[in-house]
This record gives structure tokens, C-alpha cells and sequence, in this order.
């Protein structure tokens, strides 16, 4: 594929750019994420059970600000009716993300985040529930790897992508004010608290380096830019992406696919107007972990309530219809977009608007990721069956 920019304006390209760098003036995840969670498990765990009050990072850029600059954006200019259709949806949804940030641990905020990511659907609900029903954790705790090692084992995969393309920029480091693992932009941050098994570290670097380091970097390198910073409804395919990329190397286990379910009934929870505690509590009668569960239902419960994490289900199954029925997944990797504007984005590259990736999964390179993939996509309507041995 070719990198000819000639059928789009320089007033498009102009637009474009203007939107990602607004969408780059914040770190939304890590905005409306506590810096605190850690502290606070601590007590929640040692019997102090109670609503938690969590606290939050200071922005580094007022909302408004944002929102101002937003509106100085015209998008109903954009001449290519296909670029214009992409980025009139990145500018409704960066609003929305500014209203959010305004809204943040607020009454407002979970509303705001419904409209943002979408609900539980039954079809979905039932998914999850069937999991938890019929999936049972096999695996033990296992060997862990600390932060300080899983550090330096991003690091080598970051360091095989740099051998691919040593004019890459991405990072990985750790941090203390972060819960978890998570890629902000071109930079993999590590908790410093954060233990992984040994077992399921490959399938971690897989999702984070391997597919939202992976897309960044292909989206950053292609004449529209918003494809780096994610277009309208990215997430939930990037996250279905990730989850495809544990199948394909074969580790998604079955805690994790249990963990995954157990997103979308806490969301569902939080909803239905269950307490934070009431929402934790159903998660040690399903069997998780108390250390888990609450971060499970920390994630959903945190800023007035994040309805993110049900779509890595929802995201993996959409994307294991898409195999089944056929699609391929090369386009994917051009950058960070929804599979609902693939059509999109299949025009803009047999137009030759897009550049071919810079980089592809490492996991891809294993033959046998190409059968699990296929095995996987003929059980999307019971992805209980993606684990071996489900009742």
C-alpha cells in the first residue's frame, strides 16, 4: 500500500491534526483512575469494609480549556466526505470526554460514561453469565513476576519492534501513580505495585505492547492522525483486539476470561444502582479473589461510575462474528478505530489515503496463533467454549 496524501486537502489534513492534538491535551484513563486504589484495598481488605473515598490526580489541563479549543475546530468544513464523516465522530465524542472530565466523581459522570461505551445488553450479560457458570478456575497463583521483571521483559519486546523499525517511539516505565497496567499514548505504564503470573506475562505484553503499542505506532505514522490518537469508538475494539492477541498466543486463561464476565456483571451492578461493597461482595460469592474483586469493581465504580470495562467482552465477541463471517483482521492494525468504521477505512486505504503498518503483532509470526483464532471465532455465540473443558 502506497502513502499518497494527494486526494486529501491541506485545510483536511490541517483539521485532522488540530483534533489529535487536542485529544493528546489529556490522559483520560489515568484522569479518572484514584491514585489511591492501592492505599485503600489495603484497608478494604484488612476488614475495614466500607464505601471507599478514593482520590484523584489533579488535571493538567482545565476541561474547559479543552472544550474551548474543541469548538474553535470546525469539522463541518472537512471537504473528503469520507475523513469529515471519521472526524465529525472524534469531535463528539472528545466533548463528550471533556464533559466527562468535568463531571468526574460527580453524579453526572456515569451517565456521561453510558453514552460514552454503551450499556450491558442482555446477549452480553448472558455471555458473561454462561462464563462464570461453566468456567471454573483450574489454574493455582503459580510463579509471579514483579514490576521491576515485567518491566524489563516490555522492554525486550519493545526492543524486538525496535529491530523491526528502529525509528519507533514507545516506551514502558513505571510509575506510582497508576493502578495496574495500561498504555496512555506511546508509553506502557507499570504499577509499581503490580505482580503478574509468570504464566499468562506473555499474553499481558502481547495486549498492551503487542496490540495498543502495536496500533499507535501504525497509527501515528499515517497522514491522518486522529488514527494514532483513536478515532470515534476506538476502545472497544482495540480492547477485543487485545483480548485476541492472549487467544492467539495462547494464554488467555481461565481467570481471565472469568475476569472479563466479571466486568460486565459489576457494570451491569453499578447500573442497576448496587453499592460498591453490595457490587464487591457478589464477586467473592462468584468465587474471584477479594483482592480482585475489588479491583474489578473498583475500575467500574471509579469517577461516579466507568462503563469501559464491559467492552472487552463485548469487543472480543464482535471481533470473533467478524472472523466467522469471514472478515480478516490486516486493516486493524493501520491504526485505532472502531470495527464499525472498517468500510470507512477500507475505502481511505484502496484509495491509497493510508499507509501500510509499520508494525505487526509479534504473535502473529506463530502458525498456530492463525488456528486458535479460527477455533476461537467458531465459538463466538458461547465464548464459555474458549476454555477447554467448560461445562
Amino acid at each position: 500500500m502506497s502513502a499518497g496524501t494527494s486526494e486529501l486537502s491541506v485545510a483536511d489534513l490541517a483539521i485532522d491534526h488540530a483534533l489529535a492534538q487536542t485529544a493528546g491535551g489529556m490522559q483520560f484513563l489515568l484522569d479518572v483512575t484514584p491514585v489511591n486504589a492501592d492505599a485503600v484495598k489495603a484497608d478494604f481488605l484488612e476488614g475495614r469494609i466500607a464505601p471507599p473515598e478514593f482520590t484523584y490526580r489533579e488535571l493538567e489541563v482545565d476541561p474547559d480549556v479543552l472544550s474551548k479549543a474543541l469548538s474553535n475546530i470546525d469539522v463541518s468544513t472537512v471537504e473528503d466526505t469520507t475523513l469529515g464523516h471519521l472526524l465529525r465522530a472524534k469531535h463528539r465524542e472528545l466533548a463528550l470526554q471533556f464533559d466527562m472530565l468535568k463531571a468526574r466523581n460527580t453524579s453526572d459522570f456515569s451517565a456521561l460514561s453510558i453514552e460514552l461505551y454503551g450499556g450491558t445488553s442482555l446477549e452480553l450479560r448472558t455471555q458473561a453469565q454462561n462464563i462464570l457458570d461453566r468456567v471454573e478456575r483450574t489454574e493455582g497463583k503459580g510463579e509471579r513476576v514483579s514490576a521491576p521483571e515485567f518491566l524489563e521483559l516490555a522492554q525486550a519486546e519493545i526492543d524486538h519492534y525496535r529491530e523491526v523499525d528502529p525509528e519507533i517511539d514507545i516506551h514502558a516505565e513505571m510509575r506510582d501513580d497508576v493502578n495496574g497496567i495500561m498504555v496512555t499514548g506511546n508509553t506502557l505504564l507499570i504499577d509499581r505495585n503490580s505482580v503478574v503470573q509468570r504464566a499468562r506475562a506473555n499474553a499481558l505484553l502481547q495486549h498492551e505492547v503487542g496490540t495498543h503499542l502495536v496500533t499507535q505506532v501504525n497509527g501515528a505514522a499515517q497522514p491522518i492522525q486522529v488514527l494514532g490518537a483513536g478515532l470515534a469508538g476506538y476502545d472497544e475494539t482495540q480492547e477485543g483486539l487485545a483480548v485476541l492477541a492472549e487467544i492467539g498466543c495462547g494464554q488467555l486463561t481461565p481467570f481471565r476470561l472469568r475476569q472479563l464476565a466479571a466486568r460486565v456483571l459489576t457494570v451491569n451492578r453499578l447500573h442497576d444502582g448496587a453499592s460498591f461493597v453490595d457490587a464487591w461482595r457478589a464477586l467473592v460469592d462468584d468465587g474471584f479473589p477479594e483482592s480482585s474483586a475489588f479491583t474489578t469493581t473498583m475500575r467500574a465504580y471509579r469517577s461516579g461510575g466507568l462503563s469501559k470495562d464491559a467492552i472487552y467482552l463485548r469487543g472480543l465477541v464482535d471481533l470473533l462474528v467478524h472472523l466467522r463471517g469471514g472478515g480478516e483482521l490486516g486493516l486493524l492494525w493501520l491504526g485505532k478505530f472502531s470495527l464499525q468504521d472498517l468500510p470507512l477505512i477500507s475505502e481511505l486505504a484502496d484509495r491509497e489515503v493510508l499507509r501500510g503498518p509499520r508494525l505487526l503483532p509479534r504473535y502473529l509470526q506463530d502458525p498456530a496463533s492463525t488456528d486458535r483464532l479460527t477455533t476461537a471465532a467458531d465459538r463466538a455465540d458461547d465464548v464459555a467454549r474458549l476454555i477447554e473443558g467448560a461445562a
